[in-house]
């Protein structure tokens, strides 16, 4: 569905007449940034990431009306909704383009290859050929990764803590979302399913209807944990994903502070508002003239590890251990 309205800038049609090479030489003239999220426009948490990021831009002096122009999309993890916004974004020839998750910045590289694109939670930038390397990303693309492939250990060491009778652990993804279509974190989520010997599985989900099949086969015999990949799909999808793992019983860890606070058990992963406000610093550098292949990619600082104790309870697991360290719900 076409946006363009969480900060609705309009463009006299004199001024959208004027040739671009003109219009390039106007110093006052208002930039224009173009935004494709992940989230579904009626998402909580993807409105609160997308007003983190408009607000930093207005502390860094960008004014909606004045001298910014921004055009919003909202892709609700549909990968056909996002390579069309990426073609009809990079039409209006904006400024600046911020790509939210890997199949968005994936659909803005096929379209250009000059246009300025910053990236917000993107996996794996180097193996996805976004950029050469993290310090020198040598095009047109550079960003804030939000996750290593090497946090899939971490995830699992929390999910056998929490709960230590889990003999079989999923790892839940969709392969047209996910980073190297589920393979970047499973390395070292495998080594370390093999460190506590539990048997590791894959879980790809597609739709709704594949969520259910995967966590209900799961629950289908003693000792099933799931751990929820980052990707778009499965944020977009993660009602249905904790709706599920709640009926059958399946403790399982997210990514995301997100989903622990809509009743997933167990969270942890980099702060997402942390990571917009930062992705705004980088538009703003680059609306002022600096060029992406200066700016080196960026590692999230701030994580955060988030425990629902109304659910633990639910699944009977005692929790104590984990207060010290953790945001509790």
């Amino acid at each position: 569905m076409r946006r363009h309205d969480f900060i609705k800038a309009i463009a006299g049609s004199a001024a959208a007449a004027w040739p671009l090479a003109a219009r390039a030489q106007q110093s006052d003239r208002r930039r224009r940034v173009a935004v494709t999220m992940a989230y579904a426009e009626s998402d909580p948490e993807g409105q609160l990431l997308l007003h983190t990021f408009a607000e930093a831009l207005e502390g860094f002096g960008w004014k909606a009306n004045r001298n910014l122009i921004s055009e919003y999309r909202w892709a609700g993890g549909d990968t056909d909704l996002m390579r069309m916004f990426a073609k009809e974004l990079v039409g209006l020839q904006p400024d600046v383009i911020l790509a939210n998750t890997t199949p968005v910045i994936a659909a803005f590289q096929r379209e250009t290859k000059t246009i300025p694109i910053v990236f917000v939670i993107a996996g794996d930038p180097i193996g996805d050929g976004f950029v050469g390397s993290l310090s020198r990303p040598g095009g047109n693309i550079t960003g804030f990764l939000h996750l290593e492939g090497s946090i899939g250990g971490k995830w699992l060491e929390l999910l056998k803590e929490i709960a230590p009778q889990v003999r079989r652990v999923a790892m839940m993804f969709n392969p047209d979302t996910s980073p190297g279509q589920g393979s970047y974190f499973s390395p070292a989520l495998d080594a370390a399913a093999k460190a506590f010997g539990i048997q590791s599985l894959k879980a790809p989900v597609r739709n709704d209807s594949d969520i259910e099949q995967a966590i209900a086969s799961l629950a289908s015999q003693p000792g099933g944990g799931l751990v929820v990949m980052s990707d778009g799909f499965v944020r977009v999808h993660r009602h249905t994903i904790i709706a599920a793992t709640a009926r059958h019983k399946i403790p399982t860890v997210y990514p995301l502070r997100v989903n622990a606070t809509d009743g997933g058990l167990l969270a942890y992963g980099p702060s997402y508002v942390d990571l917009f406000r930062q992705a705004a610093t980088y538009i703003d550098r680059i609306l002022k003239g600096e060029k992406p292949t200066d700016l080196p990619v960026q590692v999230p600082t701030k994580f955060e590890l988030v425990i629902n104790l109304k659910t633990a309870k639910a699944l009977g697991l005692d929790v104590p251990s984990f207060c010290s360290n953790a945001q509790t719900r």
